[in-house]
């Protein structure tokens, strides 16, 4: 347990550590002298010591109801900042560290291989538990990263209870495209920015297969964040850099697993892109995701990933093997909550046939079109979610996609 005079110790130790540090020492370095002449010369007490003062931090960022916090490098400004309602801003309370400090600190928690990747690779993702009495666990999704040759972290909180799929309102042709119960293959993507939700959203539909049918599940992300335990299905979860060496070795190893559902935490480069599509391709179904705005954008992405000369081919590989695309955003509402807002694209015989004669400009209109096939646009949702006074007309304007489809659509929803 963390108490005020531990956080006081922790604090005093950090700084005599990081005054043992030669001014004239720096960037790489720098963080292999922490590593060979501080870090490694703790004694076990030291160590958790400076560990509880790390989680400390991740503790109060859940009582305070950040969704993120930031630690060290120049941009920090000698401050911890967090994210909360969508806007970072740094925590006075927590007071000032020097570089040398967050250097320290940000070490002091990485394990041997995570170390030696991220001087190898300069930046590093990783999934970080706490636990908590009565085995409750704290899940957090890390990146550390070097900024100017020092150290700098971003930590995100995971959420302990996954949202019911329920609670999404997906029409039924939707769920029966991310059921395995009615739908044995083919490719499944959630796409949006970063912090759009994608991965929760994955989330709900991993437990929705868990609860609903037998089955095998192998999920590959990096890092892992929500562990499922296995109900109907058994749930293996494997962790990029630490189980496998990449999405893409990962999802190969997965094809002799004997899996039914594939699940690649994200599409981010273009032999992982294809190794999808194989999987898929080959009567697996795939869930994945990607950092695009919207279904057509998230077509045009997949075909830019390859080689003009292997276009026409994926393109009519992937008319064959998509099965759903869903979009989505959190947007601001008006009781300062955060609001899921969402484009649903569903393969259609009009759409399939667009893709394989590369008319990708002609899909939105199918899918504003398509309501009774349980699809519908970005504007249209947030039309939606405008009537029913959730968001303001100026947050429906900020985050369309199209803005003059949703000037039209507003127009007539004040008329």
């Amino acid at each position: 347990m963390v108490t005020q005079d531990s956080i006081i110790e922790a604090r005093t130790l950090l700084q005599q550590l990081a005054s043992q540090i030669p001014p004239n020492v720096r960037e790489t370095e720098k963080q292999f002298f922490i590593h060979n002449q501080i870090l490694a010369k703790l004694s076990p007490e030291e160590q958790l010591l400076l560990k509880g003062y790390f989680e400390f931090f991740l503790k109060e960022m859940r009582k305070m109801g950040a969704s993120d916090i930031e630690f060290g490098g120049w941009g920090s400004g000698n401050h911890i900042w967090l994210r909360k309602m969508g806007e970072k801003f740094p925590v006075k309370e927590f007071g000032t560290f020097s570089l040398h400090e967050f250097d320290i600190l940000i070490q002091s928690i990485l394990l041997g291989y995570q170390r030696e990747f991220l001087f190898k690779r300069l930046s590093f993702d990783f999934s970080y538990t706490i636990v908590e009495p009565e085995e409750t666990f704290l899940r957090y999704r890390a990146c550390v990263y070097f900024e100017m040759g020092d150290l700098a972290m971003n930590v995100r909180a995971i959420e302990t209870v996954i949202p019911p799929y329920e609670s999404y309102g997906f029409h039924p042709n939707v769920t029966r495209m991310l059921s395995l119960r009615y739908s044995k293959e083919g490719l499944v993507l959630i796409t949006g920015i970063t912090g759009s939700g994608k991965s929760t959203t994955l989330e709900a539909i991993i437990d929705l297969n868990n609860r609903s049918i037998n089955a095998h599940i192998v999920v590959i992300a990096r890092p892992i964040e929500y562990i499922h335990k296995s109900k109907k299905c058994i749930i293996r979860h494997r962790e990029v850099g630490m189980d496998t060496h990449s999405f893409k070795d990962g999802t190969i190893e997965a094809l002799r697993q004997d899996p039914d559902i594939i699940i690649i935490g994200e599409m981010r480069d273009p032999d992982t892109i294809m190794t999808a599509l194989e999987a898929a391709d080959s009567g697996h179904k795939v869930f994945s995701t990607l950092h695009t705005y919207s279904a057509t954008e998230s077509i045009a992405r997949i075909l830019g990933e390859v080689s003009p000369a292997e276009q026409d081919r994926v393109r009519h590989r992937l008319a064959e093997i998509l099965r759903c695309v869903i979009s989505q955003r959190l947007v601001p509402g008006v009781q300062k909550e955060l609001i899921l807002a969402k484009e649903i694209m569903l393969m259609t015989p009009p759409i399939k046939a667009a893709i394989h004669n590369a008319n990708i400009e002609e899909i939105y209109q199918m899918i504003s079109e398509g309501g009774k096939y349980g699809m519908q646009t970005l504007e249209q949702d947030l039309r939606q979610l405008y009537l029913a006074r959730k968001i303001t007309l100026e947050t429906a304007m900020n985050f369309a996609n199209n803005k003059r489809r949703m000037e039209q659509l507003l127009k007539i929803a004040t008329n």
